[in-house]
């Protein structure tokens, strides 16, 4: 059987779950924490700098959750075919999952990192940048979603921005003129797999070192 190596409160993990609870793949996930050493050794060893989530499948490990999408799409196809049969469309909607990576997922970790280096005076440069990347990348969005249309959901693309718009609306809300990044946030939320991500996280939410918002 497959298995996940993650946490429930990692964005990068989400993405790999939203992909295997919308096509209902079998698998096992095993946490990774303190109190589960084997399972942090077995990651240490898997990654080279023993980040989450990594995917075991008998004798193969794929770390990188945008390689663990590519290859539950190819190895265990689903209904939610992940990534578009064309190649054009998939070239876009790879370049879309580096956007929400590099510049929402990052930005927002920026902001995170502060806090967690200084809960109660976080750098202030690395807050403001951080907000900043996030402005500036809702506004790229949302120019983006006028003029194109998104991969049907569930796909690579749903997978990397629902975490990372999840988080970083909590650092830097999405404003009001960026009407369409709102409503896919939303839209995103409501999909079943996403919503099982944002549940299971739950109990996890007073570790969020900027504090998490009574929402979502």
């Amino acid at each position: 059987m497959l298995s996940l190596y993650g946490h429930l409160f990692s964005s990068y993990t989400w993405k790999a779950l939203i992909a295997l609870y919308a096509n209902e793949t079998l698998f096992e996930f095993r946490s990774v924490g303190p109190d589960q050493p084997d399972n942090s050794a077995f990651v240490q060893q898997a990654h080279p700098a023993g980040k989450f989530p990594v995917l075991r499948d008998g004798e193969r490990t794929v770390i990188e959750s945008t390689a663990i999408i590519e290859y539950l799409g190819v190895a265990y196809p689903g209904a939610s075919p992940l990534l578009p049969s064309d190649p054009l469309e998939a070239a876009e909607a790879r370049m879309l999952d580096r956007v929400f990576d590099h510049y929402v997922m990052t930005n927002m970790q920026r902001v995170v990192n502060a806090y967690l280096a200084n809960r109660d005076n976080p750098d202030p440069d690395e807050v403001k940048g951080g907000r900043e990347g996030l402005s500036r990348t809702y506004r790229w969005l949302e120019r983006w979603l006028s003029e194109h249309r998104l991969p049907p959901h569930v796909s690579l693309v749903s997978c990397a921005a629902a975490p990372s718009l999840f988080y970083a609306d909590w650092v830097e809300r999405i404003p009001a003129e960026c009407p369409r990044l709102q409503a896919l946030r939303a839209e995103l939320l409501a999909l079943p797999a996403v919503s099982r991500c944002v549940e299971e996280a739950r109990p996890f939410r007073p570790y969020f070192p900027p504090g998490a918002p009574d929402r979502d």
